[in-house]
């Protein structure tokens, strides 16, 4: 593993390091079309609303989900192939 893939590998596994954003890509995955509205995604995890926003935000950064905006909702859709490729640089380290 190169140095390069090693910090990529690092900033991925600490985007998904987290309970919760481990829920909200399970979640995410298990929606109509892999695309959840933010507003559905509060109550499954029992925290508030900014507390989501702040972990998919960080999902988002690290490229796990996409963020659509509909009117005053924010909807997240799994990035397609982006935890393949997370579980390939996992097989080859």
């Amino acid at each position: 593993m190169t140095q390069s893939q090693a910090d990529d590998l690092s900033k991925s596994l600490k985007a998904i390091a987290d309970p919760a954003r481990l829920r909200l890509i399970s979640i995410i995955a298990a929606s109509e079309g892999q695309e959840a509205c933010v507003c559905d995604l509060t109550e499954p995890l029992n925290i508030g609303q900014p507390t989501v926003s702040h972990h998919l935000k960080v999902l988002t950064e690290a490229g796990f989900v996409t963020r659509s905006k509909r009117g005053t909702w924010a909807y997240y859709k799994l990035v397609p192939g982006a935890l393949d490729s997370l579980a390939r640089l996992l097989v080859t380290a």
